[in-house]
């Protein structure tokens, strides 16, 4: 199957009343995870990777190149409609090196920036994205950080919102609604009424990122108010870490090295990461409504 496009997959998400959620990954096991998850589900999907909690040397390096073949690689031979992701990037040069290895989709990581500098940068990656026939996202607002107080959230101004989705041709927007990043225990406080000022004054699908800390009571609402699209890493990370640590435990003092490590069998620590991560990618993909979409899409 080729590659499918983020900005249809979203259009299709609202068309239908669910929305999907793209399942930061950081390696192949964790690239399967998402693809196989989706495919079980039968489910739309976006695959990719994340620049800004990335080691940025790594990334310049040859990551960008060797991510982005892997999940293009991924999503080309899937069984449902895939789009590949490289979310938050550093720098522009990483996006055009990320698109060139196979990503349809980019994003880079603006939010911090004034209001000018944001649009002026977005405006560039549209017009880079579109040479390539790529999709674009872009956040306005910030979001707090759980892990950093000095962060500070600074909410989505509508009208700017207008401005921005018009003069930048961003096919999706990333908003500001109380939603935070890294918030691994508790609730975030979400404003659902800033949400549909927001969805009435733009056009172009939603995304909320920090889904981990995300209500899950409170999905259902924020899809009927524009939001297609649903980011979700710390769980995942937790997930995955948990789980390998717990085979590692189990492993200890037993077993051939090359069964417990890389082997792809049931014994490998990495795999029973994999399998955990799978399953916990499913309940996000159940409450966002994609599970059977695929056919839609």
């Amino acid at each position: 199957m080729t590659l499918a496009h983020m900005p249809d997959l979203l259009k299709q998400a609202l068309q239908g009343g669910y929305a999907i959620g793209y399942y930061e990954s950081w390696d192949q096991y964790s690239l399967e995870a998402a693809m196989e998850a989706a495919e079980e589900c039968n489910s739309p999907a976006i695959i990719g990777f994340g620049g800004a909690v990335t080691n940025q040397d790594w990334l310049d390096r040859g990551g960008v190149d060797e991510l982005a073949r892997v999940a293009s690689s991924l999503a080309q031979r899937s069984k449902v409609p895939t789009a590949v992701l490289f979310n938050e990037a550093r720098t522009l040069q990483q996006l055009e090196r990320g698109i060139r290895s196979g990503c349809n989709t980019v994003m880079l990581d603006t939010s911090h920036l004034p209001f000018a500098e944001n649009l002026r940068l977005t405006q560039q990656v549209v017009k880079m994205a579109r040479q390539h026939d790529a999709g674009t996202e872009a956040e306005l607002g910030r979001l707090a950080d759980a892990t950093d107080q000095s962060v500070q959230a600074r909410g989505t101004d509508p009208e700017e919102a207008v401005r921005f989705v018009n003069e930048s041709g961003v096919d999706a927007l990333a908003i500001s609604i109380g939603n935070v990043h890294i918030l691994s225990t508790g609730e975030a406080m979400v404003d659902l009424d800033l949400l549909e000022r927001i969805h009435r004054s733009v056009d172009v699908p939603l995304v909320v990122h920090g889904g981990t800390g995300f209500p899950a009571t409170l999905v259902r609402d924020t899809i009927a108010r524009g939001v297609a699209k649903f980011n979700v890493g710390t769980r995942l990370k937790q997930t995955y870490l948990d789980s390998v640590r717990d085979a590692i435990t189990q492993a200890t003092g037993s077993g051939s090295i090359h069964a417990l490590v890389g082997s792809r069998e049931f014994t490998d620590v990495f795999n029973a990461g994999k399998l955990r991560l799978k399953l916990e990618i499913q309940k996000f993909i159940k409450l966002y409504g994609s599970d059977g979409k695929a056919g839609a899409a």
